[in-house]
């Protein structure tokens, strides 16, 4: 029920290896990427000569037969009829061809509906209705129609199999360019990340003035690679980085590489950097690399061949620059641990920048940013408000403030206020508040003193970071919160204070059991959080008394854990569950009447901070 702290801890890489549904189909994409690709053109090249040698033939017969016959009007083969000088006639709608007795051919028009059958007959001609001629030049066109419309089809096939040197569309890289000649976003603009701005700014200075590395003789840097947590600004520090050069910036996911035809991925980053060759110098941005580079499989199953043909063409590309081509590759990924080895040797990306969530200086100089076109009441300091938003990332830290403004203009006020930066706070980390949830008096009883047992376990923990507030108002998918805090910022944490951590987080389940007699499904975000650090302490952090080993899975989510140790790490993992369930116990069962009090007060009030907290829990 309630939400974790936004604090330093990370998240765990492993995952469960599952076998890739895409090697049942691959042979099946090959051929359909081959009957699309060759046999439908080829089809089409022979339907269409057909077609054409079949119009030609109809059209040459006709101009020949036509050739042969010698033009008479109807009026004179007529009269040839009467002298008997005729042998035969072949009458269509609008024609007749009439054959003299020494075989001599005349064509001549008749009238529509003029009568000349029966004046041949009556003349003793023999005569033969041809119903079939007249249309013989319509159908000539036919087949000339056709034959346009198929090679109109080829054309088009032609086109998206790439004959002829042009790129098919679907192979075409999907790159976006940014202006270079008007960047809207310079180093200036980027805050919180002073260390990484260094790094990149040599890449800057080699794009402005090569000639002043090349004639020390150093080597051109290739790729740099931006590691760092979700909304830690790495897409848009690479801008700033050709917004500062004044370069061409072409930015992709490594997502849009990947496509169901095996090959696309590899020619479309072909296509990329063959543009970005031709537009050199500039930056290739690729974002979310971790898509299209991760560590080749050694399975042999065949399930990834399209994705590491995609991956073998980008370290052919990357592999294959001169020095005098002034190409830098920077991509970004918060997975660095799944990427191929190939892909991060020297060459290829030559380094590393780190982009970490920002300490409590960077965090007031993103505010100092983002608050430049917003309105705060007097009262209102960024200092304070960089020290209330611990663990928060710089888009976290964006949203925040967008979120107050739109509650101030919602509120019509002229500024924003400490009520609506703390309700934006709130709306960061657990989304608005959902009042309109109808929840009966035994929940929100159940509810209240869930939170409240969890702010008493975690203010009574040595170690423990402050509680900010508590509120009984449901939020997202929680029905209540109770948000803690570090009042710095750390880089490491104590075992001691692990276990406080867990034994907070089980406070909610221990006061339902305390008050109620009875356990609810509302601790089930508790559990899992309690769950995930105790493994990592038991698997990572080398603190139990399996000693300091190291059990993680590795990238591609097998792991050789045998059945015995993966016994005991689950033995481990249990033992400081109860542990930090029975602490949690300990602690409200000597304080059950401070849990009750304060429990009716959020009741009645929904929602109090910190200090009301403090103020209840330590009064004499």
């Amino acid at each position: 029920m309630d939400i974790p702290p936004k604090d330093k801890q990370e998240t765990t890489n492993s995952s469960a290896k599952s076998r890739n549904p895409r090697s049942k189909i691959a042979p099946r994409l090959k051929k359909r990427h081959f009957v699309i690709r060759y046999a439908i053109p080829l089809a089409l090249v022979v339907m269409g000569v057909f077609l054409l040698a079949l119009a030609g033939f109809r059209l040459i017969n006709l101009a020949v037969g036509a050739g042969a016959a010698q033009e008479k009007p109807i009026s004179e083969v007529l009269n040839m009829a009467d002298r008997h000088q005729l042998k035969s006639v072949t009458v269509s709608s609008s024609e007749v061809l009439a054959t003299s007795k020494s075989g001599q051919q005349y064509h001549a028009f008749k009238e529509d509906g003029q009568a000349v059958t029966e004046i041949f007959r009556r003349d003793g001609v023999a005569v033969s209705i041809d119903s079939s001629q007249h249309n013989q030049w319509v159908q000539g066109g036919v087949d000339l129609l056709l034959v346009l419309l198929v090679a109109g089809s080829m054309f088009f096939f032609i086109r998206r199999s790439g004959v002829g040197g042009q790129a098919a569309p679907f192979a075409r890289s999907r790159a976006k360019r940014f202006n270079e000649t008007h960047p809207n976003v310079l180093f200036k603009d980027v805050a919180g990340v002073e260390e990484a701005k260094l790094e990149l700014q040599e890449i800057v200075e080699f794009l402005k003035y090569p000639e002043r590395f090349t004639a020390m003789g150093a080597r051109t840097p290739k790729g740099v690679l931006l590691v760092g947590a979700p909304g830690t600004g790495k897409t848009l520090i690479s801008r700033a980085v050709a917004g500062e050069a004044g370069v061409a910036f072409y930015s992709v996911s490594g997502s849009e590489f990947v496509e169901m035809f095996v090959g696309v991925g590899a020619a479309r980053v072909r296509d990329l950097f063959k543009e970005a060759k031709e537009h050199a110098p500039c930056i290739l941005f690729i974002d979310e690399i971790d898509a299209v580079g991760r560590q080749r499989s050694n399975s042999g199953t065949g399930g990834n061949d399209e994705r590491e043909q995609t991956l073998n063409q980008l370290l052919v590309e990357m592999d294959g620059f001169d020095k005098h081509t002034n190409v830098v590759v920077i991509a970004a990924t918060n997975r660095p641990d799944v990427l191929d080895p190939a892909l991060l040797r020297p060459g290829r990306f030559d380094r590393r920048v780190m982009l970490d969530k920002p300490d409590i200086r960077g965090r007031l100089a993103i505010l100092e940013v983002h608050a430049k076109d917003k309105p705060l009441a007097a009262n209102v300091t960024l200092e304070d408000l960089a020290r209330q938003t611990a663990g928060f990332s710089g888009a976290d830290l964006a949203n925040l403030l967008n979120e107050a403004a739109l509650l101030a203009a919602r509120n019509g006020q002229s500024d924003i206020r400490k009520p609506e930066l703390e309700e934006a706070i709130l709306r960061v980390m657990a989304g608005p508040e959902r009042k309109s949830r109808v929840i009966t008096e035994a929940e929100k009883a159940i509810i209240a003193y869930h939170e409240v047992g969890h702010a008493i376990v975690m203010r009574s923990m040595p170690g423990a970071d402050p509680v900010q507030k508590v509120s009984a108002i449901a939020r997202g998918m929680a029905l209540g919160i109770t948000v803690q805090a570090p009042a710095e910022d750390r880089y490491l944490l104590r075992r001691s204070e692990l276990l406080a951590k867990m034994a907070g987080a089980m406070g909610g389940r221990a006061a339902e059991e305390i008050i109620f007699g009875d356990i609810t499904t509302g601790a089930s975000q508790d559990i899992e959080y309690v769950t995930n650090l105790a493994r990592r302490m038991v698997c990572e952090f080398g603190m139990t008394a399996l000693g300091n080993i190291a059990l993680k899975m590795d990238p591609e989510g097998t792991s050789s854990i045998s059945a015995e140790t993966a016994a005991k790490i689950d033995a481990e993992v249990a033992t400081l569950i109860d542990q930090a369930y029975n602490t949690a116990l300990t602690i409200l069962r000597e304080k059950k009447e401070k849990l009750i009090a304060i429990s009716e007060h959020l009741i009645q009030v929904e929602t109090i901070d910190g200090a009301e907290l403090d103020a209840m829990l330590f009064a004499a």
